[in-house]
């Protein structure tokens, strides 16, 4: 969801230059760089007697203007529902929380086998 935000609110330039129909050079940001041929278009006599020769470059301009406008939603909590939210998340968070487990002496290891059997040979059952 941030990244929609993120991507509705930037804006983008791409400038682009052209010499005839090729394109010479691309940029994002800032102006594309020229060819060099502007300047051998101009005119070199000083006298003003001058011939105005048409340019074969040309720049193109595309800007991506992103939304100036975010609409800002406040909630408004009153002091009792700050109360309860606070206390619903620190109750379900200790949920989770890692109890200590109990000691036990035999460390995983099964108990010993017993040899005889105390209940049957002096028959005492409980009921």
């Amino acid at each position: 969801m941030s990244a929609i935000v993120l991507l509705s609110t930037v804006s983008m330039t791409v400038d682009m230059h052209y010499c005839g129909d090729r394109l010479v050079d691309l940029a994002f940001f800032k102006e594309a760089r020229s060819c060099g041929m502007e300047q051998q278009m101009a005119p070199t006599n000083s006298c003003g007697d001058s011939v105005e020769r048409k340019s074969c470059c040309s720049d193109k301009q595309i800007v991506l203007e992103g939304q100036d406008e975010l609409k800002n939603n406040v909630v408004k909590l009153t002091f009792k529902e700050q109360v309860f939210i606070a206390s619903y998340v620190y109750s379900y968070v200790s949920l989770f929380e890692n109890t200590p487990r109990p000691i036990t002496s035999f460390d995983g290891r099964p108990p010993p086998l017993l040899e005889k059997d105390y209940q049957v040979l002096y028959e005492t059952f409980l009921i």
